[in-house]
């Protein structure tokens, strides 16, 4: 199995640059790659032993394949195969299958390391790739948007790599182990360089802007996996770490409440999904002993709901309210919905009830407010009014029954949780939020100040971050 690994993280890169030579079969290689990524995925989530293969012995370069790997790796296999399949009938060239599968497998790469030099290499490869997607129509905005995001995420990075250097130096190894004996520095740097990458908290707000102006498919893979490379490392650490997980469990009821407080608002569809991709990250670092469930079923509808976004007739909230929609795209756009708000049938609900069953008390309140604002804000897709014509693009349903396909599956994942009170909460909340969109939401606008978005501000709220992480350790 080992061998198989090794070939399977190789895999993408050497296919990567292969396209280049033979680009007439850039999809076909891509899907493929992403086919066995989730052959292996699903092999590793059904696996009962996690696989260690140990890089550097003596510096503590180590990578696990668990099942907390596995369920991130599956979500990076089905997004990706999905964004292929929405793309295959468009004008896209090898240059953007060759990124994309580069992207996937250093996404892969990151969920699989162990020790924190591995994840900046990763990070780092996976910094260029995104970047050269953003900036995939060469238009001014897309170039301005994609250097945006290299800034912060190289910024972010150069905290990380002096946290990973004083752990090295206080443990002679990488490890994430090392967090342990780790300098408060250590620990504050490390976690500065992954919330911003993650895109957590007042740090993250780099994300709404990146995610909801890059193309739709882009928007997808960014939402659906990239982001959870930051958060990734953030939840292994919780899980060996015991004195960690307090402050990932604080960042992720935090950064749950702040990004739908800023979605109950937002009238652009795209940034409204973009902040609600912020809030659905808080609640995979909530519950990190759950977290690989979450991100799949997180993964699945995010990139659903933006390929979704990207076949609607205009991204302004209130033009769609006055023209009906296709009713097939309403439909998908309902699964999905519902699959976010936490309606049974469906792996969101699921992934909620799980979630919830592992918060600790003091996280509780919280997080039944955050599931509270995203059914508040889902219902302003699932009440838009349908009929009207309209013809997606031609890869859309294929994307779509890979996608919401996977929602229904994944849903029998946790079929424990079919309980009568499990089942009566999760709609108790989503009729509140239903009645307080109508009653309060739908009649008031309120514009909130993007004033935090700005790059020159996101640099200062990252210094004070860094404060508020020393502060948080030393407590």
């Amino acid at each position: 199995m080992n061998m198989i690994t090794v070939a399977w993280i190789a895999l993408p890169f050497f296919v990567g640059f292969s396209i280049y030579l033979i680009p007439k079969l850039d999809r076909y290689l891509a899907l493929l790659v992403a086919l066995l990524s989730f052959g292996y995925g699903l092999e590793r989530v059904l696996s009962s032993s996690p696989l260690t293969l140990e890089l550097l012995d003596n510096f503590g370069v180590t990578l696990v394949v668990d099942q907390l790997s596995a369920y991130f790796i599956l979500t990076n296999a089905i997004v990706t195969a999905a964004v292929i399949l929405y793309c295959w009938r468009s004008d896209k060239t090898a240059f953007f299958y060759t990124q994309t599968i580069i992207l996937h497998g250093s996404v892969n790469s990151v969920f699989i390391c162990a020790d924190f030099i591995s994840v900046y290499v990763a990070l780092e490869v996976i910094s260029i790739a995104a970047f050269l997607l953003i900036a995939y129509p060469r238009t001014d905005r897309s170039i301005w948007v994609g250097l945006r995001y290299l800034f912060v995420s190289n910024i972010a990075m150069l905290f990380y790599l002096i946290g990973a250097v004083l752990v090295y130096q206080a443990n002679h190894s990488f490890a994430f182990e090392g967090l342990q004996e780790a300098p408060t520095e250590a620990i504050a740097f490390i976690f500065m360089g992954l919330l911003t990458k993650g895109g957590i908290f007042v740090s993250g707000l780099w994300l709404p802007l990146t995610h909801s102006e890059s193309e739709t498919p882009v928007s997808a893979l960014l939402s659906g996996v990239v982001v959870k490379t930051g958060i990734f490392p953030l939840v292994r650490c919780a899980l060996i770490v015991q004195e960690i997980d307090p402050i990932v469990r604080a960042f992720g009821v935090g950064t749950a409440l702040l990004g739908v407080g800023y979605a109950v608002w937002e009238k652009d569809t795209k940034r409204m999904l973009a902040f609600h991709t912020v809030s659905q990250l808080g609640f995979v670092l909530a519950a990190p002993e759950v977290g690989g469930f979450y991100a799949l079923t997180h993964g699945l509808v995010k990139s659903a709901l933006f390929l979704i976004a990207g076949n609607l007739p205009s991204r302004n909230l209130k033009e769609l309210k006055q023209q009906q929609i296709s009713t097939p795209i309403w439909i998908a756009l309902l699964i999905a919905s519902f699959s976010i708000s936490g309606f049974p049938l469906l792996s969101g609900f699921g992934a909620k009830v799980l979630t919830m069953k592992n918060l600790v008390p003091w996280q509780v309140v919280g997080m039944n407010i955050a599931a509270l604002g995203t059914a508040i804000s889902f219902a302003k897709f699932i009440f838009l009014p349908h009929g009207g014509e309209g013809k997606a693009k031609p890869g859309f349903w294929a994307a779509m029954t890979l996608l919401l396909g996977g929602l229904v599956i994944a849903n029998c994942v946790y079929y424990d949780a079919y309980t009568i009170k499990n089942i009566i909460k999760p709609l108790v909340t989503i009729a509140i939020g239903w009645l307080a969109y109508f009653v309060i939401f739908q009649r008031v606008t309120l514009k909130l100040p993007r004033v935090l978005e700005q790059l020159e501000h996101l640099i200062g709220v990252m210094s004070l971050m860094l404060t508020l992480l020393f502060w948080m350790v030393l407590a």
